[in-house]
């Protein structure tokens, strides 16, 4: 799997003007899921969203996780993080998990996380999303499992 965690200070996602996720303070979670990806790789990245160290503790070190300070997840299906620039000027995503695939990994890894996870918003796999967010630092961590 692939991800691009951003510290935020809010975050929030629109399907047709519509606001269908937000949070305060956290992690928007951006995902793609590979034709090799199972649900072990879902389960490690659950894991480490929810333990990664990328917040501030009181000495200004990036110190705490999520669950340290309380934050919220954002998790948003992206199948473009599978794109192929390699070649020509226009990107291949035949490196993303297929649309049933993907969508049944990016649904274990919502449903890990809120088993997990007190916070967890979300966005609509598949749809035109709208994500609007208010960077922290700005922290932007990728992740690939």
């Amino acid at each position: 799997m692939i991800a691009v965690l951003q510290r935020v200070r809010q975050a929030r996602v629109e399907v047709a003007g519509q606001v269908i996720g937000a949070i305060d303070q956290g992690l928007l979670v951006l995902v793609c899921a590979e034709p090799s990806d199972t649900e072990l790789q879902a389960d490690k990245l659950v894991t480490k969203l929810l333990k990664l160290r990328i917040f501030s503790d009181g000495a200004g070190k990036m110190n705490l996780s999520v669950q340290d300070v309380g934050g919220g997840l954002l998790i948003v299906s992206q199948f473009t993080l599978a794109a192929d620039t390699s070649s020509g000027n226009r990107p291949g995503f035949s490196a993303a998990a297929g649309p049933e695939q993907g969508q049944r990994l990016y649904d274990t890894v919502v449903k890990l996380a809120r088993e997990r996870h007190p916070r967890v918003a979300t966005g609509e796999f598949g749809a035109d999303m709208q994500v609007f967010l208010q960077n922290d630092g700005p922290v932007t961590i990728p992740i690939r499992i």
